[in-house]
């Protein structure tokens, strides 16, 4: 049996950050995308100075090794410092 699909927040402005400010979900984003979908632990990037060993650290280290793997897979994104990937890897401080 397929899974069903997780209900996405539109598009807007309130929901998703431009590239150039980042990219990724605003908190009004993953707000309405837990409301949509209960039980979802989805969650907003670290951006901040945290402190070593923590878990916001430990999901940093995950998304930015997650993210290195997706700069080698797409070479001509990796290259574009505008490109959604780069601009995400700089929001997160990768």
């Amino acid at each position: 049996m397929a899974r069903k699909r997780d209900k996405q927040p539109p598009k807007t402005k309130k929901y998703f950050r431009p590239t150039k400010k980042g990219a990724g979900m605003t908190a009004a984003g993953v707000a309405k995308y837990r409301r949509d979908n209960p039980g979802s632990k989805l969650k907003t990037a670290v951006t901040g100075k945290v402190k070593p060993g923590s878990k916001a650290a430990k999901r940093r280290k995950s998304f930015c090794a997650r993210s290195a793997g997706q700069m080698k897979k797409f070479p001509k994104a990796a290259a574009d410092p505008n490109s959604r990937l780069r601009q995400a890897r700089r929001r997160w401080k990768c």
